[in-house]
């Protein structure tokens, strides 16, 4: 398999202290499906994570990608939005989603380094999210886009509820480390329902 698509078995699982149930954290260029109670837990600075659901069989995914398009060959395809998304709906279109029947919350998108004004990568992150998902005829039911602050997201697909929490820009050092260690490895890779706010 390649490493671009990462095993389900490569994902953080954990009890979420929060809620109480099982989750499972996300990385940039990872994606998970699931119909068994998990919440699919990130967090977001300028990447994306787009939380798509077949509400009738109660299934959903999210995934997050880095930046919104580049070269699929170059090693880790999933860093990239048209690629993370098309692997998000296909797997829940094999998992029995009906593609009529999907809908989309959908966050991130934050411009977090200060000084970067001109066409900086989370505007971009964002409005490719957005323009994806109405070319592909998903209806965006909830979005928590662009802004100045990270974010933790908490999506729980049996129900379609999503937490997000907006991090002070304390926790901004924290995010960018974590998305730069990621742009790092990836760099030495061999090519191969509605938004709840709380505080």
């Amino acid at each position: 398999m390649s490493r671009a698509a990462l095993r389900e078995d490569e994902v953080l699982r954990y009890r979420d202290p929060q809620f109480q149930v099982p989750a499972a954290k996300l990385m940039p260029t990872q994606y998970l499906v699931v119909d068994d109670g998990t919440a699919l837990v990130t967090v977001l600075g300028s990447c994306v994570a787009a939380c798509v659901r077949d509400p009738l069989l109660q299934l959903g995914g999210m995934n997050h990608f880095m930046l919104p398009e580049g070269q699929v060959g170059d090693g880790a395809p999933a860093r990239y939005g048209s690629y993370a998304m098309e692997l998000l709906i296909n797997e829940l279109l094999k998992r029995g989603a009906n593609r009529r029947r999907l809908e989309a919350k959908v966050f991130g998108g934050a411009n977090v380094l200060k000084g970067f004004t001109s066409n900086p990568v989370g505007t971009r992150n964002a409005q490719f999210v957005i323009d994806y998902l109405a070319a592909e005829q998903i209806p965006v039911v909830a979005e928590d886009l662009r802004g100045i602050h990270p974010r933790k997201v908490w999506f729980f697909p049996q129900t379609g509820r999503v937490m997000v929490n907006r991090l002070p820009h304390a926790h901004d050092a924290e995010v960018l480390a974590a998305e730069s260690a990621v742009r790092a490895r990836l760099s030495h890779t061999p090519v191969s329902g509605g938004v709840e706010l709380f505080e």
